[in-house]
């Protein structure tokens, strides 16, 4: 009997595979710098009523009257936000299946990605947690509709629309965690201004995660350029290419009540994250990474090189005549 023969890997992806297990010191230098321990790290009681104290319904009285002064629309912000940070075992999921990263297939590896991606998940658990019970307490929230729609999301998975490259996912998330700083920074700006002091600091504190995060993901792929330009510039333009799907881009999937799309409107009418944040955001990217002045590229990553160079330049005119919605429909808020 013939032995079956096993498909060898293409010359690109054996390289991506050698440059990420070649990094791996770095990113246990960036476990160790850049996320925090467990043990002095905020948790989600400290922004929150003590429900051990015998002013337990006062402090909830409180953060009612504060929230009730915020207008309905950053209130659908902050729930969609929440949302989001709520699907984390569908990233945890996607982190652990992109190539090269998990190669024992054990969630318990010591293996310097693996143990990022838990310790990296397991301070994002904390967002969702915090701002899903805030809303509770709030009362501003239809949290029934807003638990379907969590358990729809987690149902339907996460697809960062990466190829299983694990260079494209870098890029991904750089721009993600960005993007979710922005939101959570400009929901608390419009929190502050509507009153509510607590849940400002709520957003900015979960904004400065997020902004660890980035930096962590942007030195990543920084080191990547570093070692591999070439393979580094063509996965940069075939994410752009492809345009960044937003992590719950999937909550209306098998169904008609279009949440993300009336979700994505909100978002864009108030300011909390719009097209000109979309465009920013890679103008950011290019200029961290250094694009313009990359040197020894050859064939299609030269060309790649001069695409993104124009990009931010392209992205930003497109801003310029984007229109806030007119008219925008609400979407799990309470009677």
């Amino acid at each position: 009997m013939a032995t079956p023969q096993i498909p060898s890997l293409s010359n690109e992806v054996s390289k991506n595979l050698e440059v990420i297990t070649q990094i791996e010191p770095f990113v246990r230098t960036a476990i160790e710098t850049l996320l925090v321990d467990v043990n002095t790290c905020w948790q989600p009681t400290d922004f929150l009523p003590d429900m051990s104290k015998e002013d337990a319904l006062d402090q909830v009285h409180q953060l009612r009257e504060r929230a009730a002064g915020i207008p309905d629309e950053v209130i659908v912000s902050l729930i969609g936000n929440m949302i989001t940070e709520e699907a984390l075992p569908s990233y945890q999921t996607y982190f652990n299946l992109l190539d090269g990263i998990n190669r024992e297939h054990s969630v318990t590896s010591e293996n310097a990605w693996v143990t990022w991606s838990r310790q990296w998940t397991s301070e994002e658990n904390r967002h969702g947690d915090l701002l899903n019970k805030y809303l509770y307490l709030s009362g501003r929230a239809d949290m029934r509709q807003v638990e379907v729609t969590i358990q729809t999301l987690i149902s339907n998975g996460f697809d960062a629309n990466t190829d299983n490259d694990p260079y494209q996912a870098m890029i991904y998330t750089s721009f993600q965690e960005r993007a979710t700083k922005i939101s959570h920074n400009n929901t608390g700006k419009l929190a502050s201004k509507a009153g509510d002091n607590v849940l400002s600091r709520i957003c900015t504190t979960i904004a400065g995660d997020e902004g660890r995060h980035e930096r962590a993901y942007k030195t990543f792929m920084r080191e990547i350029f570093d070692i591999d330009p070439n393979g580094a510039m063509l996965a940069f333009e075939k994410m752009m290419r492809k345009q960044i799907a937003m992590p719950a881009l999937l909550i209306d999937k098998g169904n008609d009540r279009n949440m993300f799309a009336r979700f994505s409107a909100i978002t864009q009418k108030i300011g909390i994250y719009t097209t000109w944040d979309y465009a920013k955001i890679i103008e950011h990217l290019v200029e961290f990474w250094k694009i313009e002045n990359v040197t020894g590229l050859t064939g299609a990553a030269a060309k790649a090189q001069v695409y993104l160079s124009k990009l931010p330049e392209r992205y930003l005119r497109i801003a310029e005549r984007v229109k806030a919605p007119e008219e925008i429909s609400l979407v799990w808020l309470s009677c």
